[in-house]
């Protein structure tokens, strides 16, 4: 399992991926889930991946060469696209390849074609755009409605993505925002972990000098994984405690209903509640 996260703002771009990989409780190694693709000043490309390793690893070999028939033109490949859509386009192709070369063995041994990946960056003279691509090769893109993807074990991390993003976030914010929720991961699942690779791209700058591996003695995170704990239980214990007694509470609990009632108790065989 996996987790990685990138976010699609009008300042810019943030990835964020996790490096643990497990086939079995004591078969736990590190691999890194994101690449990066940059020729400064003319395009500059992300992909984060997640699901079965070998068929990551493929598509990555295979992306950097692959080439998608262009009619009477030459053939697309992230390297002369010129739109981050017809660069995830190439991207897709490269799926539907491994999957062609590798899915009948897959299937034989009983192992599921599994692999999604998040692609986004920009290209000289298009906005900045972000894609999730799914096992098929086929994709969606990001909107200022949804303006961040997930890939792998989502669910621990999203609710801070959520409550706390939009497109007018700041960079930094955002940053900072993904980070705490690689760390409510990191808390919950053991599959995902250290180190971790983020990179914060500024829109129109073509490329990224922004990037950093994080492991456990990196102070910012480190920082991060305190203080986030230590708040969140301030707050918890700064909620009122529910009150059974009725009182003179400001939110009570016991409150009645016009049309919901307390659920009623059973108290022998015989009796029906519906």
């Amino acid at each position: 399992m996996t987790y990685c996260v990138g976010i699609r703002l009008e300042a810019g771009l943030v990835f964020l991926s996790d490096s643990r990989t497990n086939a079995g409780l004591d078969q736990i190694s590190t691999y890194r889930k994101m690449m990066i693709y940059e020729r400064p000043g003319d395009r500059f490309m992300v992909m984060l991946s997640a699901g079965n390793l070998s068929i990551s690893q493929s598509v990555r070999e295979i992306l950097q060469v692959e080439k998608l028939d262009n009619g009477d033109e030459e053939p697309l490949t992230i390297w002369n696209a010129r739109s981050m859509f017809d660069a995830t386009r190439v991207l897709g192709s490269a799926v539907r390849r491994v999957y062609q070369q590798d899915g009948p063995s897959l299937k034989a041994a009983g192992v599921d074609f599994n692999a999604s990946m998040i692609f986004g960056g920009q290209i000289r003279g298009e906005a900045m755009r972000m894609f999730l691509v799914y096992s098929a090769g086929n994709f969606i893109e990001a909107t200022r409605e949804t303006c961040f993807f997930q890939v792998g074990e989502s669910k621990y991390g999203k609710p801070i993505l959520d409550r706390v993003l939009t497109p007018e976030t700041p960079l930094a914010e955002a940053a900072k925002c993904a980070l705490v929720s690689m760390d409510s991961t990191l808390k919950s699942n053991l599959s995902v972990g250290l180190p971790l690779d983020l990179v914060v791209y500024r829109a129109g700058a073509l490329a990224a000098p922004d990037h950093v591996c994080i492991d456990e003695h990196n102070p910012y995170f480190r920082m991060i994984r305190s203080t986030w704990g230590q708040r969140l239980r301030e707050v918890f214990e700064s909620i009122d405690d529910p009150r059974w007694d009725g009182g003179d509470a400001a939110h009570p609990l016991l409150s009645r209903h016009a049309r919901y009632e307390p659920m009623r108790k059973i108290s022998h065989p015989g009796e029906r509640i519906v």
